[in-house]
């Protein structure tokens, strides 16, 4: 799957790839505290409009009424909360159903979580890309991201095409929080997994409609990434699409925070006041361990 020339730049015995002057310069100071947000805020702020779509980038405002974290949030919060304390994914993403049943889970996943005995459907969904972030923050090699991110999604989405979202998404957060420029995360995607991102969002955005599937979703939110200028454009630009706004806007907020080192200190507030408390404290616990302790 990688090819030979990333292979060896990403060599994991080194760990960390070389970090040039450029990356260097975008957001350094940000705060850690707005880290490990990401993903939530994307989400919360796409929620309004995953079955009311728009098809423009500056219009509305961020947290619109109505605004909710949805099980997007919940399920990336079980993932850091399956990394902290080594529990199994199976287990874990029950309980959080359970502790959030409304939060809007697609018909495989309910049917999944009510079972006694929790078997893989087979799902090329993009459920499995919306909750994977926390991976990309967890792991300093390609090796293991790749496959933690493959792990994460085998429980539910076994199908090559949603081990495929997952790993994409996870391994995009880890090379843009490594210091590679954008230019070269879409050469790596393109050629790791046969994405075609050299489309623009106004090429896409007139015909673009509502899609679940990972083939079809994570493409199209990592380019919203490539297009954006800071985090927020980043989630405006997934939104702007008019399809499933809530999980792109996740993936590519998570991909964009990574990038753009933190979220934004308004934004960041305004989804710990949204956040259950519960959920807040395991993101406070996860960024202590896995994000604060590197800087």
């Amino acid at each position: 799957m990688l090819g030979n020339r990333w292979a060896e730049w990403f060599n994991p015995r080194w760990g960390w790839p070389f970090v040039g002057s450029e990356r260097l310069a975008l957001g350094e100071e940000r705060d850690l505290n707005y880290r490990m947000l990401g993903a939530i805020a994307g989400d919360i702020i796409g929620s309004v409009f995953e079955h009311n779509p728009v098809k423009s980038i500056h219009w509305f405002p961020l947290f619109m009424f109505g605004r909710r974290f949805t099980d997007d949030t919940v399920l990336t919060v079980a993932v850091a909360d399956c990394l902290l304390s080594g529990k199994d994914y199976e287990r874990r993403f029950e309980d959080y159903y359970y502790q959030h049943p409304n939060a809007g889970y697609g018909a495989g996943f309910h049917e999944w979580a009510r079972a006694h005995k929790h078997e893989p459907y087979n799902s090329w969904g993009n459920g499995s890309a919306m909750r994977v972030s926390p991976v990309g923050w967890a792991f300093d090699n390609l090796k293991d991201v790749l496959a933690e991110a493959k792990r994460s999604a085998d429980v539910t989405h076994n199908h090559p095409e949603g081990i495929k979202g997952a790993q994409a998404v996870a391994l995009a957060i880890f090379l843009a929080r490594t210091g590679t420029t954008k230019e070269e995360i879409r050469e790596y995607i393109t050629g790791s997994f046969g994405y075609n991102l050299g489309r623009t969002l106004d090429e896409i955005r007139p015909k673009y409609s509502f899609d679940v599937s990972c083939q079809g979703s994570v493409p199209e939110a990592l380019i919203s990434f490539f297009e954006s200028t800071d985090y927020e454009s980043a989630v405006r630009n997934a939104i702007s699409l008019g399809g499933d706004a809530d999980t792109m806007a996740c993936i590519s907020g998570a991909v964009a925070e990574a990038f753009y080192n933190g979220v934004p200190s308004e934004i960041a507030d305004k989804t710990f006041e949204i956040l259950d408390p519960q959920l807040a404290e395991v993101v406070r616990q996860f960024r202590s361990k896995y994000v604060c302790a590197r800087w």
